[in-house]
């Protein structure tokens, strides 16, 4: 399954993290694999080649991780809430394959992870 957590502060999305595969299909036919990977890539490169925000991205087989610079969280929100959306209707369509969490920090935090 692959799990999609949003991180957020002070009802501000800061970031996001990726985990797992989806077990829908095989490697190369799996479309909610694809789905989502394809709109998390399209998030942090729309921020940060386009919007030139700064973020903190990294990414390797079967994990994505992507948080933003906290002088960056405001203009971020509107890409950060469309992916969000995109993987809630994903989450309802394929809810064996994809979930979606949020964890909200109360304290300034550089990085959502789960060793902050």
């Amino acid at each position: 399954m692959i799990t999609v957590t949003f991180c957020e502060k002070d009802d501000r999305l800061t970031g996001f993290q990726i985990s797992g595969h989806s077990g829908y299909a095989e490697q190369g036919a799996d479309i909610v694999c694809a789905a989502v990977s394809s709109a998390a890539i399209l998030t942090a490169n729309t921020a940060t080649e386009v919007l030139h925000l700064q973020a903190d991205v990294k990414e390797e087989d079967g994990f994505m991780h992507f948080q933003t610079e906290p002088a960056d969280v405001n203009a971020a929100q509107p890409l950060l809430q469309g992916f969000k959306l995109h993987c809630r209707e994903l989450q309802k369509v394929y809810p064996q394959n994809i979930r979606c969490q949020t964890k909200k920090y109360s304290i300034k935090i550089r990085r959502c992870n789960n060793n902050a």
